[in-house]
């Protein structure tokens, strides 16, 4: 369950497997070959088996691909992986190439010769993607060649898929059974005029069938594929041996068969067959077009119903987030015991990991953390998904700000809470930063919206404060949270890029940002659930408007605060969220961290932002 601390890669690694990949390339014929971090489902969490990029570059960020020409390779990262991505890798082998700003079709365009053949493996790139590519290259010469997976054939110790046994999901706590889901998807498939959906998503399965897994690390989902019938039935296509016990929680309308099973059985649809074309590899396509199947582009049926939580998943989550809230509390009491007898004491960013996880483990319903633990303090705080090794492991000191971004995985739902922590005298430009990041939180926390407003409606606001001042992150302002799922679940974010309108049960991350490289980082998140907002005295009756419901609760660390920027508004925002998380979690902590609750939870101007821990 815990997190490791060993160095997942090693950039003197690179260039000889980059060196053997080469040679493949000029075995089969080809000029470049793409190397994507995604696996066959299109995670952003992939098995050890599925890591080919962190194999062969050393990145390991969750996010990138790369472009390996007989003379260059391009390491596509976006801005939130660029430093570490210069850290992890040899800076000799391979060029950090800022994506989106430089997009694929140029660089090769530029860096490739005009007839070059670049390969890809179908498996591992959408069909969306690749006829956005083929787009963009047209006139080019440059011809793109499906082709077996080339890093395969070089990857001599390559791990084994995972084989980790699935459980059921309880109704109770999913709030619908599997079978009224496949009911209810079935019947909008035979209404669309379709015979049945073609399912690569494995956590869109697991909410489905109402089961979990452990096939990928802090995501509790089972790797599967599936086809979705129209009347209702599911051929799931798996290891058997993972689903041993669960036939009468399966039910006898899903059919379980080899993995090995699912492109024959592709080739053998007919009739109407849905497919995302945004999620599902361009092998799908090619397999269904082998046969006589009719493939027409949709939405994976499950997308928009798996966002939109339940109540009794709602319950679950709030549930999830008093629990993990307790345990926070119990954490941030801690820190402030150790650091405040720095610089006597040594206190590292593997020793916060440590205790928090073993905060959480001592709710005795920690199923996992929902991801590593980032503990990045000073400079690392900059570093948007840093993830400490011993090599890294930096000490706490005074003057830093610790930023420590963790999350749980519970049976009732997926937490995820960033939390930036001032030690000692951070000095007035952190200070400053802090509080236009708070600001922006606040603004969406406070937010009010019609019906059909998308998330990118909302990022500007979490992002104003600092525009103010000529600052900004690169990353999104907040991601869709499974239940008991992954912690970033679509369709649903806030970001510029978020065009899926906001609609009630959805739960998404507020997590505006600030990093300074090489000097601090600053995060602050919450979770929030869209729901109806109450009616106000004027306003319009007959328009649906909608807010945001926080459920994360858990002290905002004041120390770091330049309490005479924030307005009344935002003052009483902030008194509010603190006085409601002392009342719900002073109950369920320690004596000590009681103590330590009432005095970080006390109100602006009433005495000192934080007492010393007893």
């Amino acid at each position: 369950m815990f997190q490791t601390f060993d160095a997942p890669t090693r950039p003197d690694a690179g260039p000889p497997r980059l060196a053997a990949l080469r040679a493949e390339m000029a075995r089969v014929g080809v000029n470049g070959f793409l190397v994507p971090r995604a696996d066959a489902h299109q995670g952003e969490y992939v098995a050890d088996c599925d890591a080919r990029l962190a194999w062969l570059t050393g990145f390991t960020g969750s996010a990138g691909f790369c472009a390996v020409l007989p003379d260059r390779a391009g390491l596509f990262v976006d801005g939130r992986y660029r430093v570490q991505a210069r850290a992890q890798t040899d800076a000799l082998a391979f060029d950090i190439v800022p994506w989106p700003d430089t997009r694929l079709a140029a660089w090769l365009r530029e860096a490739a010769s005009d007839d070059a053949v670049i390969a890809f493996d179908p498996w591992l790139h959408t069909v969306t993607e690749i006829e956005g590519l083929r787009k963009d290259l047209a006139g080019s010469g440059i011809t793109l060649l499906e082709q077996a997976n080339l890093v395969d054939a070089v990857w001599p110790d390559r791990p084994a898929p995972p084989v980790a046994a699935a459980r059921a999901q309880p109704d109770a706590l999913a709030g619908r059974a599997a079978s009224a889901k496949r009911a209810d998807l079935a019947a909008a498939l035979s209404e669309a005029g379709h015979d049945a959906a073609v399912l690569t998503q494995p956590d869109s399965i697991a909410w489905l069938l109402n089961i979990r897994g452990g096939d990928i690390p802090r995501i509790p989902i089972v790797q599967a594929f599936a086809l979705l019938h129209a009347d209702g039935r599911v051929d799931l296509f798996t290891d058997p041996a993972k689903l041993n016990g669960l036939a009468a929680h399966l039910g006898p309308e899903v059919t379980v068969q080899p993995a090995a099973a699912f492109s024959p059985a592709l080739r053998a649809q007919t009739g109407t067959v849905r497919l995302d074309r945004d999620s599902a590899p361009l092998a799908v396509q090619m397999d269904l077009a082998q046969g006589t199947a009719t493939p027409v582009a949709g939405r994976d049926p499950c997308l928009l119903p798996k966002a939109c939580k339940t109540a009794a998943e709602l319950a679950g989550a709030d549930a999830a987030h008093l629990r993990d809230g307790a345990a926070m509390v119990e954490f941030l009491c801690w820190l402030d015991r150790r650091t405040a007898n720095l610089p006597d004491e040594t206190l590292t960013e593997i020793d916060c990991v440590r205790a928090l996880e073993g905060f959480r483990a001592a709710t005795g319903c920690l199923r996992d953390i929902a991801f590593d633990t980032i503990a990045g303090t000073g400079p690392h705080g900059a570093i948007v998904h840093y993830r400490v090794t011993e090599g890294t492991n930096r000490a706490v000191a005074p003057g830093d700000l610790l930023l420590i971004d963790s999350g749980g995985q519970y049976d009732d739902g997926t937490t995820d809470i960033t939390r930036t922590i001032a030690v000692g005298d951070v000095g007035s430009e952190a200070r400053a930063a802090f509080t236009r990041v708070l600001k922006g939180m606040i603004a969406v926390s406070r937010a009010r919206f019609p019906d059909g407003v998308a998330g990118r409606d909302l990022d500007a606001l979490a992002r104003f404060p600092l525009w103010l001042a000529g600052q900004d992150y690169d990353h999104g302002t907040g991601h869709g949270v499974g239940s008991f799922l992954s912690v970033h679940e679509g369709p649903q974010r806030i970001s510029r890029a978020g065009a899926e309108p906001l609609r009630p049960g959805m739960i998404v991350s507020n997590e505006p940002g600030y990093y300074r490289e090489d000097a601090f980082g600053i995060r602050i998140e919450n979770l929030v659930a869209v729901e109806p907002a109450p009616a106000l005295p004027g306003g319009d009756p007959a328009r649906k408007m909608l807010c945001l419901r926080t459920l994360t609760h858990v002290p905002i660390d004041r120390r770091a605060l330049d309490v005479g920027t924030l307005d009344s508004a935002e003052t009483a925002w902030l008194d509010a969220y603190h006085a409601e998380t002392r009342r719900r979690l002073e109950g369920l902590v320690s004596p000590a961290a009681r103590d330590w609750l009432v005095a970080a939870t006390a109100p602006l101007g009433t005495g000192p932002t934080r007492a010393a821990p007893t």
